[in-house]
């Protein structure tokens, strides 16, 4: 009896001692928005997460909205990452259901001072969310998610810190790399007229002036009034090129097009821009690092 007892006593501890074990090495899991979100903490985590991005290549956050799965997978969550300033305008009945539920969550738009953020007439009160495209937010952003990883994980606290510092050396030589491409373009030929007002933190940062054919936000289309004051811009500046974006369809652009032609005038499209999300997985564009540069390159090689 005493030897059974003692089997029992062992059997319990095993497994008691498995539980212990297989709850330290269970990876927090992640759910990400925005395809740019995903990169970026993939790069931070390393094997140390499970990451679930909601988006994929070529979506675009300000229409997109959620599915079953989708609050499913925010639902079952250890953390949740998004940008904020309502790029993923659908959700925030969403997020604010987290939130009472005590969800850990980040937002990545939060170490980004107000006084640095781009505001819009459009959207009195709101500002623009396409704060990846200055490169000095990124690594903001890229901090201050660490920072939070390390507070919700801190067993892996030294994977998270040394992943961020090569991420972030990565994104120095970037911007060095950004700055010479750009150079090769006067600065009198910088005006990139695009789908949508995307760009406007890449304008201030690298001295371009944007213009988009819709507001910050695809939500609203744009109209024939839109179209044809911006083809009058673009004769009255001579601008050769102008450009389409993966996650806005490229019938507005056409019309633009179009538009400038029917007045005697020719612009070129000047090739795909990625604004509101990364390219394909596996590919260099679907990273942001690979994204930015596609972008640049794009940019002034259409313009030169």
């Amino acid at each position: 009896m005493k030897r059974i007892i003692t089997l029992l006593v062992v059997a319990i501890l095993v497994s008691c001692n498995s539980k212990v074990k297989k709850e330290e090495n269970k990876k927090l899991n992640v759910v990400t928005t925005t395809t740019m979100i995903t990169d970026l903490v993939k790069n931070i985590g390393g094997d140390k997460l499970e990451v679930q991005g909601l988006m994929g290549a070529g979506v675009d956050p300000h229409l997109y909205k959620a599915s079953e799965g989708d609050v499913s997978k925010l639902f079952n969550a250890d953390v949740i990452v998004y940008n904020g300033l309502h790029l993923e305008g659908k959700f925030e009945d969403i997020f604010e259901k987290m939130r009472q539920q005590n969800k850990k969550i980040i937002v990545v738009a939060d170490p980004i001072e107000k006084s640095t953020l781009i505001s819009s007439e459009s959207f009195v009160g709101n500002f623009d969310p396409h704060i990846w495209f200055d490169t000095q937010n990124w690594v903001k952003i890229t901090k201050y998610v660490t920072g939070k990883l390390v507070e919700f994980d801190p067993k892996n606290a030294e994977t998270y810190k040394e992943n961020s510092k090569k991420y972030l050396e990565e994104l120095a030589k970037l911007n060095t790399e950004l700055t010479s491409k750009i150079n090769e373009l006067p600065e009198e030929k910088r005006i990139l007229v695009t789908a949508h007002d995307a760009f406007n933190y890449f304008g201030r940062q690298h001295k371009f002036q944007v213009v988009g054919l819709q507001g910050l936000s695809t939500v609203a289309e744009a109209g024939v009034q839109d179209v044809q004051r911006l083809s009058a811009f673009i004769i009255d500046n001579n601008i050769k090129a102008i450009f389409v974006e993966s996650s806005v369809p490229k019938r507005n652009v056409e019309a633009l097009q179009e538009a400038v032609k029917s007045k005697g005038h020719e612009v070129v499209i000047g090739g795909e821009l990625f604004s509101d999300a990364l390219g394909n997985p596996g590919t260099e564009e679907g990273t942001y690092i690979g994204m930015y540069k596609a972008n640049v390159k794009t940019i002034v090689d259409a313009l030169k």
